[in-house]
């Protein structure tokens, strides 16, 4: 008997046929589309309950699809790997197509959308939002926002800001309920447009880090995360990863102003970008021509930048500086980050010890959280003390991928932030494949809902999930019988 390994190398070894994989993916995401009419983050007055036929049958059709979609995006990256790959614009192309259904579907996958057009409409309020949660707009559109996030304050900075204020329809604060709709699609606009900016730079930055673009475009942003979360749950992380991509772009062409002012931009929708600027101190102190001290100067011309950019912005959109204080915002208390899960498991530990260890128990969390900041702190030291003087993009994706994983909070999407830059800089075989399973199943670990499912709602996923397989290899077994076979 072949080994499982061997097996799965001689199936992605085939030759593949590209125009069906694009069908294959289409199918898939347009079955997901369908599925989350009725089992997707939708408006509460919109939502069927959760134990009703249509929202287990949408479940099941939402599963199927979404199967179906990575097992298209897993034979497309044998087809990028075989003789005869895919161009760019066949990929291109094909991020089109799969993503076409996806923009017309509800949202999916999370309800965070809701809280950015909240905060949009907080905003155009004049309301505080790094001190006030959406409960304190009015109206219905707080309803629509996730029971924990209620009364939270924002998190991200003035650009993103801004443009959630752009998405909310002009009318009053209170948000009828009747422009939801068109807000969740003015908010998956401008996530369009990161996803877009992200495709159009990742072929530059892997042509400059010698990394084959098909592989880097399959991997970076034809990606089933990038389509489930970006497009689909219109997370603003698709304008952050597009503002760096772009960034990164100009910091390689020898513009190092523009760059600096690019990443600032995105360090203002979410602060990890921020550490795009050691590249770009990197770029610069090589390509400048510094009289003494190369790194030293450029460091601090950078500095000079991003203060300028970020107050700059800061003044004209007029939200303040409020983000600052708000980067810590608390976590989900079910959140299956590494650190946040050691800490509850250490909490449950020291309760069942006895009197004085348990009155130990409510500091585990808070422990564990710095551990983990250390850890990341020191896991972005070696990655740039080895990798920073060669491969600055490498080094910026293992510096954010270890930010996403080490820190006190993770979302699937999270996982993008790293294998963005990742794909672009060149993975080997050991690391793609890594890349390529994680993101399989980090795809399927979230319901379309955003929701935590129950024991029926597992099981109706499940069934979706075995009915794509099934039907996937019934059409393997026809594609393989030999031409007028009855059998």
């Amino acid at each position: 008997m072949p080994s499982l390994r061997l097996v799965v190398d001689r199936v992605l070894d085939r030759a593949v046929d590209f125009r069906h994989c694009q069908l294959l993916g289409l199918t898939g995401s347009t079955a997901l589309a369908a599925g989350g009419v009725s089992s997707g983050a939708l408006p509460v007055r919109e939502m069927p309950a959760p134990d009703s036929g249509p929202a287990a049958l949408g479940l099941v059709g939402a599963y199927f699809g979404l199967v179906v979609l990575i097992a298209a995006w897993t034979l497309v990256g044998a087809a990028v790997r075989g003789a005869r790959p895919p161009g760019r614009r066949d990929l291109l192309l094909t991020l089109v197509l799969w993503a076409a259904p996806l923009v017309v579907a509800p949202p999916l996958f999370s309800r965070d959308v809701y809280s950015y057009l909240a905060q949009g409409a907080m905003v155009d309020a004049r309301l505080d939002v790094h001190t006030l949660g959406p409960s304190h707009l009015g109206g219905p559109l707080p309803a629509e926002v996730a029971p924990l996030w209620r009364d939270t304050p924002a998190p991200y900075g003035p650009v993103f800001l801004a443009l959630a204020a752009l998405a909310h329809s002009p009318g009053p604060a209170s948000f009828p309920a009747d422009q939801v709709s068109t807000g969740v699609l003015g908010m998956r606009l401008v996530a369009l447009l990161g996803v877009a900016a992200m495709a159009l730079c990742l072929p530059r930055l892997a042509r400059h880090c010698g990394t084959d673009t098909s592989v880097a475009l399959w991997l970076g942003v034809l990606n089933p995360l990038v389509l489930l979360h970006l497009v689909g749950g219109a997370h603003n992380d698709a304008v952050m990863l597009g503002l760096l991509g772009v960034g990164l772009v100009a910091a390689l062409g020898r513009r190092p102003v523009a760059a600096v002012v690019l990443i600032t931009l995105a360090a203002l929708v979410k602060a990890p970008a921020a550490l795009g600027l050691f590249a770009v101190v990197t770029l610069w102190a090589r390509q400048g021509e510094w009289a003494r001290a190369p790194r030293l100067s450029a460091t601090a011309a950078v500095i000079c930048l991003c203060v300028a950019t970020t107050a700059v912005t800061t003044a004209a959109v007029g939200t303040g500086y409020g983000w600052l204080a708000t980067l810590d915002t608390p976590v989900s208390p079910g959140n299956w980050s590494l650190t946040s899960t050691l800490g509850r498991m250490t909490t449950a530990l020291l309760d069942r010890a006895g009197a004085w260890p348990a009155a130990l128990a409510r500091f585990a969390g808070p422990a564990w959280h710095l551990l983990g900041l250390a850890a990341t702190a020191a896991a972005v030291l070696l990655a740039w003390r080895r990798h920073h003087l060669l491969r600055p993009v490498h080094a910026l994706g293992l510096s954010l991928t270890a930010v996403a994983v080490l820190g006190p909070a993770i979302r699937p999407w999270y996982l993008l932030w790293g294998l963005f830059l990742i794909a672009a800089a060149g993975p080997g075989r050991s690391l793609r494949r890594t890349a390529t399973a994680a993101s399989a199943i980090l795809a399927l670990v979230v319901l379309p809902s955003g929701f935590a499912p129950d024991a029926a709602q597992l099981g109706a996923a499940v069934g979706g999930g075995l009915l794509a397989v099934t039907a996937l290899w019934g059409a393997d077994r026809f594609a393989r019988r030999p031409i007028g076979s009855t059998a």
